[in-house]
């Protein structure tokens, strides 16, 4: 079984990569940004607290996350491990997870802020199905146009600059205290995520000792 983490400011591919790990070694994907948005979406009344705070800028407070966290693992429909990208993002939500589980590795995807910028400024969302896009590698068939449900592509609330600014300042007070409390307890791979995603996902595997035929 296995299990791990994969951290990184928003826009390094959190998401895409351990989808890629998911899909090609049976690991149960926990996406904390999936789970909130879906909530967002449904009008939940978790949405409605996640949607306040993702307009400011702010990170979602620990005790939620948290909670949305431990039920989803509740569920144990992970026989061969999971991975969880978006938790955690403070050292209380560290401390918390590993009172509970066993981690193999976590991953860091390491992406310097110009290039964050560049990659948030090319996001969109379906207004209608909640479809990301990223027009600098998946462009629609039409523009501004869903390819799945053909709703509107709109930026996403969280992805105004001043919004961008907030969570760059947030993250970098953050992520030097959890990395280090993970590399006192846990082995930490640290990859470069500026190249394409077929390349961040072999230095990854080359990393963890992974198979890199596999897929």
């Amino acid at each position: 079984m296995r299990k791990y983490i994969v951290m990184g400011i928003q826009g390094s591919g959190k998401g895409t990569q351990a989808a890629m790990l998911s899909r090609d070694f049976d690991l149960a994907q926990i996406s904390v940004g999936d789970i909130f948005r879906w909530n967002v979406q449904n009008h939940t009344k978790i949405g409605a607290q996640v949607r306040r705070t993702m307009a400011r800028g702010q990170l979602v407070e620990d005790d939620l996350v948290q909670q949305v966290v431990d039920d989803r693992l509740r569920g144990h429909d992970w026989n061969y491990g999971f991975i969880i990208d978006g938790f955690p993002r403070s050292a209380p939500q560290a401390e918390f997870f590993l009172e509970s589980y066993d981690i193999d590795a976590v991953i860091y995807l390491d992406l310097p802020d110009e290039e964050v910028r560049r990659r948030v400024q090319g996001r969109r969302v379906c207004s209608r199905c909640g479809l990301d896009y990223n027009l600098m590698a998946h462009h629609p068939k039409r523009a501004d146009t869903c390819d799945v449900c053909g709703g509107e592509l709109v930026t996403r609330e969280d992805d105004t600059e001043e919004a961008l600014q907030n969570r760059l300042r947030e993250y970098h007070e953050m992520i030097g205290p959890l990395l280090e409390l993970f590399r006192r307890k846990e082995r930490v791979v640290t990859v470069d995520a500026r190249p394409d995603k077929e390349t961040v996902q072999h230095a990854i595997r080359t990393a963890l000792g992974l198979s890199t035929n596999t897929g």
